[in-house]
């Protein structure tokens, strides 16, 4: 009952998704026209958004729809998944986590520090207002580890004592956060099968290679630092693999030296941006086809996820474009379209 129930609702939620070429329609239609396709296609919160009545931003409102489709779609869960699929939203939290930490470090006051953070309503789990009005960021760190955040931020309390550097600070928050998503992934992938895995693999797989590029040769971070800071209980980059791979002298080092899966997705590819796009790409991709299959119905939950958001996010690249009266190319650029 509970699996049909899902599976039922993630196939009704599948019709949300919006094809390229409506995409393409929202970046030519004209002004008037872009808040009614919105609403058409049940976004009336980033609809309201563009004619200027909502005054949350596009991100926060992208996040509104996240976390309601989320909370339908938990409805039947129970035990882990339920757990896993809590933990995967809980990445909002997390962003929320690093405003306050960097708010404080730059002396905000309270209400600038609350304009800053989104609203996860039923899903807070912090008291942020009380977090925003202790004396230093030491304080507030310490006040995290006693929440359900501690598992995140003992390791980001001690990196930022040691170097006050907010960059590593967010960089090991990062880490830990997905550190912790491969545990209860893993815990489930038995149950769950193989797409689930794979789901998960080519996620964690392009946030470890994109970090090691832009750490390496953006930041210039020594390769032991690097390292560090990756998510080692990785997929097809193991420990191993990325040990190699962080001790190469440049981009194209790193990308010749990987293995044959991710060598194939790249081929032709030399930048670290491009590396970026083409990783995720692939990884809709998939996501797309564990969507259309009858598959285990987390699996199909996580795609859809996956794919929901990626596509919010075009969307809001197109109004933000569209707000600045960037060239139709440029646009189209920036979401593939």
């Amino acid at each position: 009952m509970q699996a049909a129930y899902l599976n039922t609702r993630v196939t009704l939620f599948k019709s949300r998704l919006w094809p390229g070429d409506q995409v393409s329609a929202l970046i030519d239609a004209h002004d008037d026209e872009l808040p009614v396709l919105l609403e058409q296609h049940g976004l009336k919160l980033l609809a309201g958004g563009y004619v200027d009545d909502d005054p949350r931003s596009l991100e926060a409102r992208i996040v509104s729809i996240l976390l309601e489709e989320t909370r339908i779609l938990l409805r039947p869960l129970t035990g882990e998944s339920r757990q896993f699929l809590l933990y995967w939203i809980e990445r909002f939290e997390v962003s929320n986590v690093k405003s306050l930490i960097r708010a404080k470090m730059a002396g905000e006051t309270v209400s600038a520090t609350a304009a800053r953070l989104l609203d996860l309503g039923d899903f807070t789990r912090l008291d942020a207002d009380a977090l925003m009005r202790v004396e230093d960021v030491t304080e507030l760190m310490r006040r995290l580890e006693h929440t359900n955040y501690a598992e995140i931020v003992r390791n980001a309390r001690q990196a930022f004592e040691d170097s006050h550097d907010p960059f590593i600070l967010d960089a090991t928050l990062d880490r830990a956060y997905y550190d912790g998503l491969i545990r209860r992934a893993r815990s489930l992938a038995p149950e769950i099968g193989a797409s689930f895995e794979q789901l998960l693999a080519g996620l964690i797989d392009r946030i470890n290679l994109v970090w090691l590029l832009r750490y390496r040769f953006n930041y210039g971070l020594p390769p032991a630092q690097v390292y560090y800071l990756l998510l080692t209980p990785g997929y097809r980059l193991t420990p191993e693999r990325l040990r190699v791979l962080v001790a190469k002298e440049d981009v194209k080092a790193v990308l010749a030296a990987l293995p044959d899966e991710l060598a194939r997705a790249l081929a032709g590819v030399d930048t670290i941006p491009e590396v970026a796009a083409r990783l995720e790409q692939t990884a809709l991709d998939h996501a797309r086809a564990v969507l259309d299959r009858t598959d285990h119905p987390l699996a199909r939950t996580l795609a859809y996820l996956m794919l929901r958001e990626s596509g919010l996010r075009d969307l809001r690249a197109v109004l933000r474009g569209r707000r600045l009266a960037l060239p139709v190319d440029d646009i189209r650029l920036a979401v593939g379209a």
